[in-house]
């Protein structure tokens, strides 16, 4: 009874605050939020454009065309908070938009954060979301909630196998008796292969173009193995010997090309976790296999890719970007049973 009455006065809310984009999900409800992580700024001040509403979509339209007088900054970096009173307001502009300007309480929530971040960083989440308006905030390791989002059976005596490409951070785990028997955690992803695409067209083109073009060419035409009809696609930059624009017809080879380093170290990440694990676990993920998630698992053939060098099976989740968002809204509607599997601040310090 007092669950339902506290559902009916503020509802409890599931976030993956995301280097890219962020996510809120209501339990029952669905995913609400889905914007990137970007806050506009006058230069030189904290505070927020627009009265407060250069949040989101509307400062990600600004990245690269922002007069001198404002700039568009991403908060998080790798996973981590780098600017903590920009997170701070754009946490504040999102649970408000979701909760409402003015709520009894202050909703409860699950964030899910990377595996790789330390104590100190889990704490800046920890305080972020609170002076943001949260009330109780729990954390959870990404791959634990891409995992349940999934569907995997993660309780069962069986490895089931996650590996969660995201913007900042790749996350892998193998999760057993519902709990991670071993994972990884590295800050190579979806930047990542946005930063080899702009040094592969500087070098090979000398042609400098932004982070949003060389994301968008890595949407259009990018794969981490052979395509069947190999792709093309123009690209305007600014050709570095001559200092004009100029445009560039790029192969989809080329791309897969500029992709093979970040893709190499990804793999090599999930080798490293296999290692880990005991014998009859291993023995599991020859059967069972790996699911990809995180916006890098639409990547064009990277299911195929990872199961050339490792061998076992992959698929590729269903709505694979939303994936940690859904497990983190399972967690808040079966609290009692995942409880044990999160953060509530109280061991780190």
């Amino acid at each position: 009874m007092l669950s339902w009455i506290r559902k009916r006065l503020c509802a409890d809310l599931a976030i993956d605050l995301g280097t890219t984009s962020t996510q809120i999900g209501l339990p029952g409800e669905g995913i609400r939020i889905d914007e990137p992580s970007v806050v506009a700024v006058p230069r030189g001040t904290n505070r927020v454009a627009g009265r407060g509403a250069a949040v989101g979509k509307l400062a990600y339209q600004m990245l690269g065309r922002t007069p001198e007088g404002i700039q568009a900054v991403r908060p998080l970096r790798h996973g981590v908070i780098s600017d903590f009173e920009l997170c701070e307001a754009m946490l504040r502009y999102f649970i408000r938009k979701v909760t409402g300007t003015s709520f009894a309480l202050r909703p409860r929530v699950i964030i899910a954060v990377p595996g790789c971040i330390t104590a100190v960083e889990r704490r800046a989440v920890f305080n972020s979301a609170e002076r943001a308006g949260a009330g109780r905030i729990w954390l959870i390791d990404e791959s634990r909630a891409a995992g349940i989002g999934v569907g995997l059976p993660v309780s069962e005596p069986l490895a089931s196998m996650i590996c969660d490409i995201g913007g900042g951070t790749t996350e892998v785990a193998v999760m057993s008796l519902a709990d991670i028997v071993a994972s990884q955690s590295i800050r190579t992803a979806g930047d990542s292969m946005d930063e080899v695409i702009v040094r592969y067209l500087r070098k090979r083109y000398s042609l400098r173009i932004g982070l949003q073009s060389a994301e968008q060419l890595k949407i259009s035409i990018g794969s981490a193995a052979p395509l069947d009809v190999e792709l093309t696609q123009e690209v305007s930059g600014l050709d570095t010997a001559s200092g004009v624009p100029r445009k560039a017809l790029i192969t989809s080879e080329e791309v897969r090309e500029a992709l093979y380093e970040p893709l190499e170290e990804i793999t090599d990440c999930i080798r490293r976790t296999i290692e880990r694990c005991q014998p009859e676990l291993i023995a599991d993920l020859a059967d069972t296999g790996m699911v990809l998630a995180g916006g890098v698992a639409l990547l064009r053939g990277i299911d195929r890719y990872l199961h050339q060098h490792l061998g076992i099976p992959v698929r590729v989740a269903d709505s694979p970007r939303t994936a940690v968002t859904r497990g983190a809204m399972i967690c808040l509607d079966h609290l009692d049973k995942w409880k044990m599997g999160l953060d509530d601040g109280q061991r780190n310090f």
